[in-house]
């Protein structure tokens, strides 16, 4: 900006010498130029005001295009209209002035200010700088050029822009060519492109395809567009792109408004508020304008980090365990929860096999006393958080939380709605896959994958979350809800993508062996009696009766009694405990 602003200033003091010169023929009375300081002074501070209004003094000039050129001389145009007004209101102080010289110094300032910019685009591009990057931008988009600008981003240099749409095919944007997606790694050939930004969304499939494409053809430096929305404003920032990106499904079917008339203005209790879960859904409640949200967890750490990041909203910690059925009444009664989201759980398959007491207790009981207060308490929603393994489940784990599901559906709610809601594994979430082979790619160590033909599914925290919200808002008791979580995704193709990722080549693939309690691959249904909702991305599991009365009854067993698996079985017949080595 110096840069510019000392050149500005020194061009505009030369153009308007050389445009009195010019129109006295080189022969400048003395007389005119008793007043030439004011005069410019008056021009440079209009210019300055001017082009910082304009954002001139901000544009990275290596992208410097007509966009720019237009930009300057409106500036231009405004400068030297305001002066002329300023020289009609002032005559007598800017006098002797002759007004032919305002049309020549415009012209001059014009062109010298536009070729200074244009010069530096042509000296950068020449001098083939190591510090920037040939980039591709892949999506022809008019955002990206303000993006560019960041100094942040400085390093990439766009030579060429890719689209798959064919009324694009061979225009300009930026004075860059525009190329068909079929031609990409033509492209990325004949221009030597080091980088790539992906400008727009595309579906899964296009993509993963593009990535392909792109990491055969040695382009590791690969960015994407993210949209980053606060109440106050949208901003746009480059960020590499990660599995996450690759893996993640944005349901098309979200109703934020049936989400908003659910959570506004009701008092919302979220138990493991400080996990994965629980912290990403009192993100959304406070975003769909809860009254006040009530964060229970029974970790110190997690629960602070979640009320700090949401300190700017009414948020009440209560550092409990759900456990202690007492704790809870008092919690309840305190802050009478209108809705009761319940994300409190053990869910590491292997820690819960090591320690299947404290998995029932967590699980079964936390889950029991939270159902029973908030009956008790007449609150008007009960959102049980659930998981693929409860179907079918092969691990302690898993039926823990199908007992949870057959409290829920069986309980004697009286006025209290209770829903539970069934998805797989989600992005990024602690413990996952992906934070471990992350961890293990950074150190440089092999990543270790359990099984080759394991599967998973995959969805994205926010949008699980909000599907989440969305199941609890159309629920009228007793359902068990079920998340589109599109296909399931076989672990070692997700271990390879992240190495693809890293750009390193020095890390292989080890397979140690499936854990005690894991599946092959998850399941959603027990069974394909399951009906559609008025959304594509949920449907409605069929419902399974059960006596609560001996539910209850095995319920204490399972705390009393040392045979917990064959307790565990009798609720849960189809039970198939593995214990694999």
């Amino acid at each position: 900006m110096i840069f510019f602003l000392l050149s500005d200033t020194l061009i505009s003091l030369f153009t308007l010498y050389l445009a009195y010169n010019l129109r006295f023929n080189f022969t400048v009375p003395t007389d005119f130029l008793d007043n030439f300081l004011n005069i410019f002074f008056v021009i440079l501070i209009l210019k300055i005001i001017i082009f910082i209004f304009f954002r001139l003094y901000r544009t990275a000039w290596r992208f410097f295009s007509l966009h720019e050129v237009k930009k300057i001389l409106l500036a231009h145009i405004i400068v030297y209209s305001v002066f002329t007004i300023i020289l009609i209101l002032f005559r007598e102080d800017m006098m002797p002035f002759a007004r032919s010289i305002i049309v020549i110094d415009f012209m001059l300032s014009l062109v010298f200010i536009t070729l200074l910019r244009l010069s530096k685009r042509i000296i950068l591009e020449s001098g083939k700088e190591s510090n920037y990057k040939n980039t591709l931008i892949i999506g022809a988009n008019s955002s990206i050029n303000r993006l560019l600008n960041d100094k942040k981003n400085i390093e990439y240099t766009p030579v060429a822009i890719v689209d798959k749409s064919k009324n694009l095919i061979n225009t300009y944007i930026f004075n860059l060519k525009i190329y068909s997606f079929d031609d990409l790694e033509k492209v990325i050939l004949n221009k030597s492109i080091e980088a790539a930004i992906i400008s727009k969304e595309y579906p899964q499939e296009e993509l993963i395809n593009i990535f392909e494409v792109l990491n055969k053809s040695g382009i590791k430096d690969i960015k994407i567009v993210n949209t980053l929305s606060s109440n106050q404003s949208t901003k746009k920032q480059l960020k590499d792109i990660s599995v996450e990106d690759l893996l993640a499904r944005h349901p098309k079917d979200l109703d934020t408004n049936k989400i908003e008339s659910f959570i506004k203005d009701k008092v919302v209790l979220i138990t493991g508020a400080g996990g994965s879960i629980g912290s990403e859904i009192s993100r959304q409640c406070k975003k769909f304008d809860a009254k006040q949200l009530i964060l229970l967890d029974h970790s110190e750490y997690n629960l602070y980090q979640i009320c700090e990041e949401l300190s700017d909203f009414d948020v009440v910690p209560v550092m409990q365990t759900v456990r202690k059925i007492e704790y809870l009444e008092s919690t309840f009664t305190k802050y009478k929860p209108d809705i009761v989201i319940h994300a409190a759980a053990y869910k590491h398959v292997p820690l819960v096999e090591d320690n299947i007491l404290e998995g029932i207790s967590n699980n079964i009981i936390g889950t029991k006393n939270c159902i029973d207060m908030a009956i008790k308490h007449n609150v008007e929603k009960f959102v049980l958080i659930s998981t693929d393994k409860a179907v079918r489940p092969t691990n302690v784990m898993g039926t823990t939380k199908r007992i949870c599901e057959l409290y829920a559906q069986n309980v004697d709610s009286k006025n209290t709605e209770i829903v539970a809601v069934r998805f797989g594994n989600v992005l990024g979430s602690s413990g996952s896959v992906i934070p471990k082979f992350r961890s293990q790619i950074q150190k440089g160590e092999n990543i270790t994958v359990t099984h080759p033909d394991i599967t998973r599914y995959f969805m994205l925290i926010p949008e699980a979350c909000e599907l989440v919200l969305q199941a609890g808002a159309i629920a009228k008791g007793g359902e068990i809800f079920i998340l589109d979580m599109g296909e399931p995704i076989k672990i070692v193709d997700l271990a390879k993508k992240m190495i693809d990722l890293s750009g390193r080549d020095n890390i292989e693939i080890e397979f140690c062996g499936l854990r005690p309690g894991e599946k092959l691959y998850e399941e959603l249904l027990i069974n394909d009696s399951d009906k559609k909702t008025q959304y594509e991305s949920i449907t409605v599991a069929s419902s399974t009766k059960f006596n609560i009365d001996e539910l209850n009854k095995k319920i204490e067993e399972l705390l009393l009694k040392d045979d917990k698996l064959s307790i565990l079985k009798e609720i849960v017949p189809e039970f198939n405990h593995k214990k694999n080595n």
